[in-house]
């Protein structure tokens, strides 16, 4: 058996830019593209927290502070919505058990804040009793 995990996320990135008339795509800061370790050409999912609107593209690579829609993707966002950017792989049972996913928080000028494993650890069940 496969399941599919989150593999990388970066976490309520600013939107700097939407572009309908260019190739589909997101073009992401170079910065954030290593801290995440996501790849050129990877497919991500996209969630508005602004709209509630959730898409899938792909990367390609932005200049610094970029975040920025293309094509039919840009119908999804607006200037200055806020984005998490996730990837996700598949493994097996054993491996999910012990993988740990790369999260990236930003600035609101899309700057790297913290970078973690988020391990089983750090994954509480946030429910008040």
């Amino acid at each position: 058996m496969n399941l599919s995990l989150l593999r990388t996320k970066i976490h309520r990135a600013t939107v700097t830019e939407s572009d309908l008339n260019y190739e589909g795509s997101i073009s992401i800061c170079p910065d954030l593209i290593k801290a995440s370790g996501l790849l050129i050409n990877e497919r991500v999912d996209i969630y508005n927290c602004n709209n509630g609107a959730r898409f899938s593209t792909y990367v390609i690579l932005g200049d610094k502070g970029d975040i920025c829609l293309n094509g039919a993707a840009a119908r999804h966002v607006q200037k200055g919505d806020l984005v998490i950017i996730c990837s996700y792989c598949g493994m097996s049972m054993e491996e999910a058990k012990k993988f740990e996913p790369t999260v990236v928080f930003v600035d609101e000028k899309n700057r790297v804040k913290e970078k973690r494993a988020e391990s089983h650890k750090n994954n509480k069940n946030k429910k008040k009793k």
